[in-house]
């Protein structure tokens, strides 16, 4: 059974200071901790860990596909 995560303990995965980076999409929580573009749990200084992506990824160059190589640690409650 996957962990449910509160907004505000999605927040304290955020990527900075020894912290895993987590993000929400579409109520699933990706640990995005080893990808490339996410360095310091920022991405491409646009999308910070530790939030819900989901309305942001309206504007983004691509769209949840880009999740699927993350492996799911949780859903986002609510």
């Amino acid at each position: 059974m996957l962990k449910i995560f509160t907004a505000d303990e999605l927040s304290k995965f955020d990527g900075k200071n020894g912290n895993a980076a987590y993000v929400a999409y579409e109520s699933d929580i990706y640990d995005v901790t080893n990808g490339q573009n996410w360095a310091d749990g920022e991405h491409y200084g646009m999308h910070e860990a530790g939030m819900d992506l989901t309305d942001q990824m309206g504007g983004a160059p691509h769209g949840g596909e880009l999740f699927k190589g993350f492996p799911i640690v949780g859903k986002l409650a609510g």
